[in-house]
């Protein structure tokens, strides 16, 4: 059964000039920009959790799309019919990656043991369905948020049976996983934080969360999976406050439990957004730390206090992400997942190819203009020349801690007042614009 008749063959470049929406009008994936292709730069992943399981619902309304894949009386021939629906949706859009958190693919059964042999099921169609299209994983997780046993959270819930739980979850996520070839796993703590901290122990169930990514990371070893392990910051939403709520909070954790040699960071840009951060700000951190692993893109509509996932259209922050990857050297790992999900009134099928068309088109475009900007230098030269005195012996010495307090003073004593300089700040947002507009 196809079910994106419309879609005849893969989506293809088209260029500037087309008004076919089933076109990229920037995304050309053989293009070659800065040494790489635009595939090889951006490596897009569909979200399976939002793209094929998303109803349109949201805090103030039931779904509202009607899928012909989600119709099956049977959960489990529903979610064979999903799979389907995915690596059809996959190969006509022409992405090379997939990402699953495993309650998403396979339904929860009565019992763990029946859960399991769900996963394992619905896993070997999608390996199957992998190896028929050429289409990888980027990454899978576990989905430790939704059932009323997470109530509390998973890894930092109070009840060590609630962690065993979870723990066996993983487990069986990360088997999944490495059996599809995954080159990446998430750990994403949707409820990992508390509701109110009267009644909360923060510090034990900080050091309960290191403890299941240690837990994770001996069992990685233990069955020869290398995929790169990340965590994904949210400030808040369900929770009033999550541990890994932004990079800097993550950093700390991961230092303060002996951890950033096993995990990097999936940085979204909603998540960023409810932090009160850039999504520039939360890259810049992870790459100045070397712990930028993977992206999620979307975006989130600023007058929204929640996290609204949708798809990333703005040219200036699909710049301002490339900026910052490109000059990290690239991925590394990981790739752009598309965790975002159609409007509530957008609810047909062909809803999904305009918006993963638009998202991909932004991005191309988004790498070709910071490519731009790196190339042309003048940035990276206001940059440079506003630092420059921290090159100089005196600059060097202080960040050496070749000077005391004293030679402080006194050079100040000799050399008076400092001059200011502008930080042109306008003129740096008209630079930018040469190569947007």
């Amino acid at each position: 059964m196809a079910y994106f008749p419309e879609v005849a063959s893969p989506i293809a470049y088209e260029g500037r000039g087309s008004k076919n929406p089933l076109a990229f009008k920037h995304y050309d994936a053989s293009k070659v920009v800065g040494g790489k292709t635009m595939r090889e730069h951006l490596r897009f992943a569909v979200s399976y959790w939002h793209t094929f399981k998303g109803t349109g619902a949201d805090p103030f309304g039931v779904g509202t799309t009607n899928r012909p894949w989600d119709v099956a009386t049977d959960p489990m021939q529903r979610a064979h019919d999903t799979m389907d629906a995915a690596f059809e949706f996959f190969t006509k859009l022409g992405v090379d990656y997939w990402c699953f958190h495993d309650r998403d693919i396979a339904p929860e059964g009565e019992t763990f043991a029946a859960s399991c042999a769900n996963l394992d099921e619905i896993v070997a169609h999608a390996e199957a369905k992998q190896k028929e299209t050429g289409v990888k994983l980027l990454w899978g997780t576990a989905c430790l948020f939704t059932h009323p046993r997470y109530q509390a959270g998973a890894a930092t819930n109070p009840d060590p049976h609630v962690f065993a739980y979870a723990a066996a979850q993983v487990k069986h996520a990360i088997a999944a996983t490495h059996r599809l070839g995954g080159e990446g796993y998430t750990f994403w703590g949707g409820r990992e934080g508390y509701d109110t901290i009267k009644n909360t122990k923060m510090q034990q169930e900080r050091e309960q969360f290191a403890r299941l990514l240690h837990l994770a990371v001996a069992y990685a070893k233990e069955i020869g999976f290398t995929g790169q392990f990340y965590i994904e910051p949210k400030p808040m939403e369900p929770t009033k406050h999550q541990y890994d709520s932004d990079t800097e909070a993550c950093l700390n954790f991961l230092r303060e439990f002996g951890l950033m040699d096993h995990l990097k960071l999936n940085l979204e840009t909603n998540h960023a957004t409810l932090a009160g951060h850039t999504m520039q700000h939360e890259m810049r951190a992870a790459r100045e730390a070397g712990i930028l692993g993977s992206i999620d893109a979307n975006a989130g509509d600023e007058l929204i206090g929640w996290d609204t996932d949708q798809f990333p259209t703005n040219v200036y922050l699909t710049t301002e992400i490339m900026l910052e990857l490109l000059q990290a050297g690239g991925f590394t790992t990981g790739g752009l997942n598309f965790d975002a999900k159609v409007r509530r009134q957008s609810h047909d099928q062909l809803d999904l190819f305009y918006a993963h068309i638009g998202g991909m088109d932004a991005f191309a475009r988004g790498l070709e203009i910071a490519t731009a900007i790196l190339e042309d230098g003048r940035l990276q030269k206001l940059v440079d020349d506003r630092y420059a005195g921290w090159t100089t012996p005196f600059g060097q010495s202080i960040l050496t801690g070749g000077s005391s307090f004293g030679e402080l003073e006194a050079y100040v004593l000799a050399n008076g007042e400092p001059t200011r300089a502008s930080g042109r700040q306008e003129f740096i947002e008209n630079l930018i614009n040469e190569f947007v507009l």
